[in-house]
């Protein structure tokens, strides 16, 4: 996130930024190479060994694209102290409480709040998939609902771990338990 440069343009911008739970993340793409692996042909390559288990995609994966360049954007703002103009919305929350959170974001913006239809959403948006491989899913369900919380299932006790080691900045900035 380049709030410096934004700022540059349109001093005191407002910024709203979703977070969620890194582990969650990792599990959502770690289902879909699982679900797909013929069709993500860089991921895992048995000649180098490199992606060949769970544990060496989520390494791999904290070095490149999606998830590096993000993480590296946060982090460098919450070193900066620039987290403090930012709202920052945990996905979770949103699921649990979207009532609340979108009061939250109302009130940030300086609007009168708008009741919305958390049964009934619609996907007014289209996003090109293509460029994200199997891991591009831009899909809006049509009624919001609490995820089940699954990264343990799916990446293991040792997998969290190395995400949770890796990102400790981000559980202790947004208050995740580990």
């Amino acid at each position: 996130m380049e709030y410096k440069f934004i700022d540059f343009y349109d001093p005191n911008p407002k910024i709203i930024c979703m977070v969620r739970d890194v582990r969650a993340i990792y599990a959502s793409m770690e289902k879909k190479y699982r679900k797909n692996p013929q069709l993500e042909l860089n991921v895992a390559n048995w000649q180098t060994l490199e992606g060949t288990t769970t544990d060496k995609r989520i390494v791999s994966w904290s070095n490149t694209v999606p998830i590096a360049p993000s993480m590296d954007r946060l982090y460098q703002v919450i070193l900066e102290g620039l987290h403090e103009k930012i709202l920052f919305v945990k996905f979770e929350d949103l699921c649990r409480e979207p009532n609340e959170q979108m009061a939250r974001i109302y009130d940030y913006l300086e609007l009168p709040y708008y009741q919305h239809d958390f049964d009934n959403i619609e996907q007014f948006t289209h996003e090109d998939d293509k460029v994200y491989g199997v891991f591009g899913d831009h899909i809006i369900k049509n009624k919001l609902e609490v995820v089940k919380e699954d990264f343990f299932d799916v990446l293991g006790e040792t997998g969290c771990e190395i995400i949770t080691n890796n990102y400790r900045w981000f559980y202790d900035a947004f208050e995740y338990k580990i």
